[in-house]
C-alpha cells in the first residue's frame, strides 16, 4: 500500500465515529413457521439418485415425524415410487402407505395448457 492510500484511509476512519452493527431482529411470523413445520414432512422428488431421497424420508421418520410425503410430478413418478418401494421393503418394513393420483393443469409460455400427473405417497407407521 502506497504511503497515501495509508494515510487516506486512517483519515477517513477518524472522521466517521465508531459505531457497532446491531443485529436485526425481525418481527415473528407465527404462519411462517407453521408453514415450515407444515412441510418438514414432506419431500419432493426430483433428478437426484433414488437413495438421496430415500436417506431424506428416512431422516425425516428418525426425527421423530409420524408421517412423511413423498411427492412428485411427471417424469419424476416413477423415481417417487422407487423410493417408497425402497424405505417399504429395506428399511422400514411395518410403514403403512397411502397413494393418491391426481392430474395438474398447467400453461406454458405459449398459453397452451398442458396435463402434469402428480403423485403423493403418504408413509406412516
Amino acid at each position: 500500500m502506497t504511503e497515501k492510500r495509508q494515510a487516506s484511509e486512517e483519515a477517513a476512519q477518524e472522521e466517521k465515529p465508531e459505531m457497532k452493527a446491531e443485529p436485526k431482529q425481525e418481527p415473528r411470523r407465527p404462519e411462517r413457521e407453521r408453514k415450515a413445520r407444515m412441510e418438514d414432512n414432506v419431500v419432493f422428488v426430483g433428478k437426484k439418485p433414488t437413495m438421496s431421497y430415500v436417506l431424506a424420508v428416512i431422516t425425516q421418520f428418525s426425527d421423530g415425524q409420524n408421517e412423511v410425503f413423498v411427492k412428485a410430478r411427471g417424469r419424476s413418478i416413477s423415481t417417487a415410487i422407487d423410493v417408497v418401494e425402497v424405505v417399504k421393503k429395506k428399511f422400514m418394513q411395518d410403514l403403512k402407505c397411502e397413494i393418491e393420483t391426481d392430474t395438474e393443469v398447467i400453461t406454458d409460455e405459449r398459453n397452451q395448457r398442458i396435463n402434469v400427473s402428480t403423485l403423493s405417497a403418504k408413509l406412516f407407521k
